[in-house]
């Protein structure tokens, strides 16, 4: 947490490391006439002034671009200035530096530093100030760090969707249908003969109605957005030689595992991410499953099983080439006994296509073997058969509907108070089924789901909340 909002701050505001270009970033009240004492001319607003930025010799660190942004017209609220330099790490600290010694330095004119109490900002602090100063509601400003940290071209479009505030716009208008209902309930709480002649004026089930056909297309959206965010992780698992490593070699096109006919080569997880039609896939091969005297592979089983228990999706790999084969058979089913147990959704998934008997591959297919599961796919990742229907069950194992233009990015407290929302709009429309509706309690329902929205956008967000948002973003923002 910041140690004061007041204070004005300074950071660099790009990624480590050299670079073409390096901005240094400071924010606060009356930077204006600290800024022209340090660089020796007035700056004009939103205009960039190419000029040396000297140092306490009035010998020039760099030559770049300094850019004012007067309050409130800014990215904070606040008076900003953007020094644009050549990205060298050293460069960027003596500029840094720099702005600090001349804050602390006295102004002839009022005996008092030049920028007093300037500091180094905390992380997300800029986005922070943003906030507080109502450029930005809380979802726009996590939508910040979505961009900044999307991994793939859908996930940066729908943040860029949220930080442009249409995701606080739905759940604004949401939320408006909330407080009107609500309003309409409240006032008539005096006049309890008047309460059927208003359930039927009012058309209160219709507005709920309402409400929930727009609840349920908010969370659609975020519910996909959630998903471009993080991500699914699927945990490949199986028994020693069923294929694991040459899967996650086929579905990441590079030959990341190493791959060989030894029983229990995989001792450790192997993880990749890859796309498919925009969603992040967190791919884990990991070791076989068996029973084994080697303690090293004892340890690489246990973390198979420990990255299962993580996993959002798990595809379990059955060998073609051992389909009859009632031992393996019988482990197979010990693995998936398991596997059940974990509540985690299971891809059956049979490999060696290719190299399998036809007659195997038609009665996995045909479902006809007790020992088939229900929901299987036959492929080959030696040479690529069947990868596409596998990529595609996953994006539906995932709940994964094609990615449109509107989804908003999401964060596991939106969906958590979405789904606090749905429980209170179910309360109330079950009040209003009852025999005697109480609008007492139905407006209490409405009120609670106000108060579950307003969380998202951050209108009554606890300090505390704020500071583990903000505490993930980087230095320069």
């Amino acid at each position: 947490m910041p140690v004061s909002d007041s204070h004005p701050i300074a950071a660099i505001a790009t990624a480590s490391g050299r670079g073409a270009v390096g901005i240094v970033r400071v924010s606060g009240k009356g930077l204006a006439a600290w800024a022209e004492h340090w660089l020796g001319q007035p700056l004009r607003p939103r205009h960039a002034h190419y000029l040396p930025f000297p140092d306490a010799h009035g010998r020039p660190i760099d030559h770049g671009l300094a850019l004012f942004f007067p309050a409130p017209h800014s990215y904070t609220g606040e008076d900003v200035l953007e020094l644009q330099a050549h990205g060298g790490p050293i460069v960027l600290q003596m500029l840094l530096a720099r702005c600090l010694e001349v804050a602390a330095a006295t102004n002839p004119a009022t005996s008092q530093p030049w920028l007093p109490g300037l500091r180094l900002a905390e992380p997300g602090e800029f986005t922070r100030r943003a906030f507080l100063n109502d450029k930005m509601d809380l979802a726009q400003a996590e939508a910040v760090a979505d961009l900044i940290d999307a991994s793939t071209e859908s996930a940066a479009r729908s943040a860029s969707l949220s930080l442009s505030g249409a995701f606080s716009q739905a759940i604004h208008t949401l939320r408006d249908g909330f407080i009107h209902l609500r309003m309409l309930v409240e006032a008539t709480l005096d006049f309890p003969e008047e309460d059927i002649d208003f359930l039927q004026a009012a058309n209160a089930r219709g507005q709920l109605a309402d409400l929930r056909a727009q609840l349920t297309a908010i969370g659609q959206r975020a519910r996909q957005g959630a998903l471009l965010r993080e991500g699914l992780r699927v945990v490949i698992a199986g028994q020693p030689n069923a294929g694991k490593s040459s899967l996650l070699n086929a579905l990441a096109g590079a030959e990341l595992a190493i791959v060989t006919p030894i029983a229990g080569t995989t001792r450790d997880k192997v993880e990749q991410t890859i796309q498919i039609e925009g969603v992040p896939l967190h791919i884990i091969d990991t070791a076989g499953l068996r029973e084994t005297d080697d303690e090293v592979e004892k340890i690489g089983v246990q973390r198979a099983w420990q990255a299962a228990e993580q996993a959002h999706v798990v595809l379990f790999l059955h060998d073609l080439t051992q389909h009859g084969n009632s031992v393996h058979q019988a482990q197979d089913a010990a693995i998936l006994a398991r596997l059940q147990t974990l509540g985690v959704p299971i891809l059956h998934v049979w490999n060696k296509r290719d190299a399998a008997a036809p007659e195997a591959a038609a009665s996995v297919a045909a479902g006809s073997a007790d020992e088939a599961p229900a929901r299987t796919l036959l492929l080959s990742a030696k040479n690529g058969d069947g990868l596409p229907a596998l990529r595609q069950a996953l994006l539906q194992a995932a709940g994964h509907e094609t990615v449109a233009e509107d989804v908003f990015t999401a964060r596991a407290r939106h969906l958590e108070a979405l789904a606090q929302v749905e429980h209170h709009l179910s309360q109330a429309e079950a009040l209003l089924d009852g025999p005697a509706p109480a609008l007492d309690l139905l407006a209490e329902e409405l009120r609670l789901a106000q108060l579950a929205l307003n969380r998202i956008t951050g209108e009554f967000g606890a300090d505390d909340l704020l500071g583990v948002i903000f505490s993930s973003f980087c230095i320069g923002k």
